[in-house]
């Protein structure tokens, strides 16, 4: 059985989703694929049931209703994988922001002794495309403001494309992660972290999507603003037994 297994949340992603199966399934490393599909209603769906017929014991997809947040589709997909016993599991989005070449890139890091993997844009200068600068700034000071809450040398603590060995996943006590959206991923980080995993930076080129439309809020920024003082305060009581 392969080892690897990448996770693609979606939600309206027909523009894109086809072609991200294929590209996936075409690296030199035999990955598997795990679709969380929120009830997308422009027919993503249909589109990975076709391909699953074509790509059979390769291609998973997981249902759920409705739009339910980032962070719990991905704590979805985290058990899903764990309990098929994958060693490197993913996230990575659907909508070519994060180029599936680097899930080897990603992949070789964690083989070379880290326990989690993040594809950094903010690791050598700013390496994002296309967008705006008000986003890239309120992006990297994002993260410029959690290293100054939490006091950890993450450059790109907002990242969303990452390889976990699953030990990490399996030691985080996934029901206490509580955020959804880019709070998710700082908590995520935070949490392997504090609890003693290696987590190192990769650099990647970021390129903002060509297709579908962008699933980014002020309401997704804000959380993570408010949630990174919480997360803080937090665990200031939790014990973090190392993995």
């Amino acid at each position: 059985m392969p080892d690897s297994i990448v996770i693609i949340p979606t939600y309206n992603e027909k523009e894109n989703i086809e072609r991200m199966i294929r590209k996936v399934f075409s690296l030199p490393h035999d990955f598997h694929i795990l679709i969380v599909d929120d009830g997308s209603p422009d027919g993503t769906q249909l589109i990975v049931e076709r391909l699953q017929t074509e790509y059979t014991d390769k291609l998973f997809m997981e249902k759920r209703a409705g739009k339910q947040g980032l962070g719990t589709a991905y704590i979805h997909g985290f058990k899903w994988c764990i309990a098929r016993h994958y060693d490197f599991i993913f996230e990575m989005d659907a909508d070519f922001s994060h180029n599936p070449n680097d899930l080897l890139k990603l992949r070789q890091a964690c083989i070379d002794g880290a326990d989690a993997a993040i594809g950094s844009r903010y690791i050598k200068g700013v390496n994002v495309v296309n967008w705006p600068m008000s986003r890239v700034l309120m992006s990297y000071f994002a993260s410029v403001y959690v290293r100054m809450i939490t006091r950890i040398d993450i450059q790109d603590f907002t990242a969303g494309f990452m390889c976990y060995k699953r030990k990490v996943l399996e030691t985080v006590q996934l029901d206490k992660i509580k955020f959804v959206g880019y709070a998710f991923q700082i908590e995520m980080k935070y949490t392997a972290i504090k609890h003693g995993f290696k987590v190192v930076e990769e650099p990647i080129i970021f390129t903002d999507r060509t297709a579908g439309e962008s699933k980014m809020s002020t309401r997704i920024f804000r959380e993570a603003f408010l949630g990174v003082i919480q997360m803080r305060i937090n665990s200031i009581f939790r014990k973090y037994p190392e993995g």
